[in-house]
């Protein structure tokens, strides 16, 4: 089983500055793209281990758009 180690920034406070909303954003476009790509990498039968379809990644993916 492969692991990986990625340095994921703290979502900035919901109360804060125009800026701080944007990046939270931004933040969070990034985390639904690279789960969508390291999803779309798996083969059906490692996303039949947890539980997932090709239909569930397209069904997240059109979230992100």
């Amino acid at each position: 089983m492969a692991t990986f180690d990625a340095f994921r920034p703290a979502l900035p406070a919901a109360n804060g500055s125009v800026f701080s909303n944007l990046l939270g954003r931004i933040i969070a476009w990034n985390e639904r793209r690279l789960t969508v790509d390291a999803l779309e990498r798996l083969s059906d039968h490692e996303l039949e281990d947890i539980g997932l379809t090709r239909s569930d990644i397209e069904r997240f993916n059109e979230i992100r758009r």
